[in-house]
């Protein structure tokens, strides 16, 4: 890491008030917000388009009219790992959410609508959010302004916005530039960092302080290997987040929090992984709580089984997207492996005509690929198999036929009483497999995003592993997120609005 003594010149080639890296939500805010504040400001991105893994979002920015409230939910689903001056920064923040993004369509007309939902998980405080989003922008398709993006259609439009609110204010935007040092002096006070661009380092001048806005390690899996038990892990949507800003703040003695925790579904693989290196999610489903199973409704037609052909989880848990991949996690320490990574999902003729049964959503040029309607390119492509019988199926990815027939018999007979016995599947989600062919393909953890990184405190500053603020630098969104162990459905996308401002103001000085 690069230090240098007390007022040393040491050759910088540009001078900047705040460097802000990582250009998605998070990084997008915090420029504007420092702008706001009368800084100069450099916004830098290491891909060749902007975005992050925030713009392949539905773009739901949770908010709440009761920031108390709020507070009590979000202190109970992080178990005690997030400190309560953190998150009431956070759930105050959201207060100002609605009325912070309605200001930021104003100069392009963007529709909004307010979406009343609470959260995930029966907590007190549940009830104190809704959504705050954006529908349209007049005049734009967002799928032709960011072609390289496939995911929920809201994404895009919440990045239009912002981006054209950092065109405005004349903010030095530079893509295609990662960041690869931070500069200290021996003291470890920031005062510049060292950027790649196409002509060599430049080392820039970061009078007041530098924004870490660049995400987490969703695809850097040596860190996942260090920090998770679970492997393999597959990101499911942009190959620019492997924990760039993470261990810049590590060499100056950050201390990190939330490493274990990342967003995530299962779903499969293509069969070309050079093609299309992401994991595919399985289909988006409503949400439910527990108490509440009336609410899921939308029949599932599938099950997962694992290598020994047995069911081994609820395949539509309360928030599918955060905690799908949890019950894959387990290890068995005589065979020394993950005896449901990777597992098999089954379903059947009906199953198949429902709906597409993947959802890929990735920010990514050079790359295109759409599940089809009815699952049949995938049966073509190999990610999906076909057999007359469960059990010939079963065999054809090297499981026990005969197993899986008993662990499908049982379940069709759940499936008459509209009762999961055995895992607690809600009754609405419930489908008898009994129409061939049968169809399979198998399913690994596939990850949104990572919530660990380095530790902050309420205003930002990143903190060491001796509890005192790193002299300005500040962290942003999705680099070391609050959520420490439930997520909340729009809460990463709220953080980054929420963070982005604090941020944007304390580099800056701007401090109610």
């Amino acid at each position: 890491m690069p230090s240098v003594s007390k007022g040393s010149d040491i050759g910088f080639d540009e001078e900047f008030d705040v460097v802000v890296v990582g250009y998605g939500f998070a990084g997008g805010v915090s420029a504007i917000e420092a702008h706001e504040a009368g800084s100069k400001v450099l916004l830098v991105e290491k891909m060749p388009d902007p975005g992050g893994i925030s713009i392949c979002s539905h773009g739901a920015i949770c908010s709440t009219r009761n920031p108390e409230r709020a507070f009590t939910y979000l202190k109970n689903t992080n178990a005690g790992r997030t400190p309560d001056a953190v998150i009431r920064a956070l759930a105050y923040g959201m207060e100002d959410n609605e009325s912070y993004t309605r200001n930021l369509t104003k100069i392009t007309g963007a529709e909004f609508m307010i979406r009343e939902r609470g959260g995930n998980y029966p907590f007190p405080g549940e009830d104190a959010f809704y959504y705050t989003q954006i529908t349209s922008v007049p005049n734009i398709d967002a799928a032709q302004v960011y072609p390289q993006v496939k995911g929920r259609p809201g994404g895009p439009l919440v990045f239009y916005v912002l981006q054209k609110n950092v065109e405005q204010r004349g903010i030095e935007v530079r893509l295609n530039t990662p960041a690869k040092d931070l500069i200290s002096t021996p003291e470890k006070e920031v005062i510049g960092i060292i950027l790649e661009t196409n002509k060599g380092e430049s080392r820039i001048r970061a009078k007041k302080g530098i924004i870490l806005a660049c995400g987490g390690f969703e695809a850097n899996t040596e860190m996942q290997k260090q920090f998770w038990q679970i492997m393999p892990v597959t990101t499911a949507a942009n190959g620019g987040n492997t924990g760039d800003g993470i261990r810049m703040a590590q060499s100056l003695g950050a201390e990190l929090w939330h490493m274990w925790h990342f967003h995530g579904s299962y779903g499969f693989l293509h069969s070309d992984r050079e093609a299309f290196p992401y994991g595919i999610r399985v289909k988006r489903f409503p949400d439910w709580i527990p108490g509440l199973e009336q609410r899921a409704v939308v029949q599932a037609p599938w099950i997962i089984v694992d290598q020994k052909g047995q069911r081994y989880m609820n395949e539509f848990p309360p928030y599918v997207q955060d905690t799908g991949w949890r019950p894959m996690e387990f290890f068995d320490p005589v065979s020394q492996n993950f005896p449901r990574i990777p597992s098999l999902l089954i379903y059947d003729e009906l199953g198949r005509r429902r709906f597409p049964m993947g959802n890929p959503a990735y920010n990514e040029r050079d790359m295109s690929y759409e599940w089809s309607q009815k699952n049949t390119k995938e049966i073509e492509e190999g990610i999906i198999k076909k057999a007359n019988t469960v059990g010939e199926l079963a065999e054809q990815f090297g499981f026990d036929g005969e197993v899986v027939e008993k662990t499908l018999f049982h379940w069709n007979q759940l499936c008459v009483n509209k009762n999961d016995t055995d895992f607690g599947r809600p009754a609405g989600t419930m489908m008898k497999i009994q129409r061939p062919p049968y169809y399979g393909g198998k399913v690994w953890p596939v990850l949104s995003n990572t919530q660990g990184g380095p530790v902050h405190d309420a205003k930002q500053r990143i903190i060491d592993v001796n509890g005192q603020p790193i002299p300005r630098l500040y962290a942003a969104g999705e680099l070391g997120s609050s959520f420490g162990h439930l997520y909340l459905a729009g809460g990463n996308i709220a953080e980054c609005f929420v963070t982005g401002r604090i941020a944007g103001k304390e580099v800056s000085g701007l401090v109610n």
